[in-house]
């Protein structure tokens, strides 16, 4: 949880997926009712080889990672950034950084599915992994939900 000292944060994990950008969303209206900034965080990793394979000169993933992050809060939020936003780009599975994350933050929010794995799994192996192992409150945000106060589909009924 927070230390006494620091501010609640609300960490939210970002991979540019259409689902990672609707997490955003949602923190941005949980935190203040929490009391809380936002901690944007997308995660890194190099991919594991087998063989003798070598990457290109130029394959930088931590700055693609910083173009992701920066994209998917443009794509979220346009020029408004809710105040109190925090980026950070870890070095690390992505499951990993977000559970350790949780250790100083109020709440989690990750979205459903993010870009790899199979389109028919219920919920991805990253929002999976925190919601099973973090050190506090998850809300994974299905794709496509709306807003909080946001009326439901006339339709189906969903909000």
């Amino acid at each position: 949880m927070t230390s006494r000292n620091e501010s609640p944060r609300v960490v939210v994990g970002v991979d540019g997926s259409d689902s990672s950008i609707n997490a955003l969303r949602w923190a941005a209206r949980l935190a203040p009712g929490l009391g809380a900034g936002i901690d944007a965080v997308t995660a890194w990793e190099v991919p594991n080889t087998y063989g003798f394979v070598a990457f290109p000169e130029d394959y930088r993933p931590d700055i693609d990672a910083v173009s992701v992050l920066r994209t998917a809060l443009a794509d979220a939020f346009g020029d408004n950034l809710p105040s109190g936003l925090r980026q950070r780009v870890a070095k690390g599975n992505a499951a990993l950084v977000l559970t350790d994350a949780s250790r100083e933050a109020t709440m989690v929010v990750v979205g459903s599915r993010g870009h790899g794995g199979f389109a028919g799994l219920l919920l991805g192996s990253v929002s999976s992994h925190v919601a099973e192992h973090a050190a506090c409150p998850v809300l994974v945000v299905r794709q496509g939900a709306r807003g909080l106060g946001e009326p439901a589909d006339p339709q189906t009924g969903d909000r």
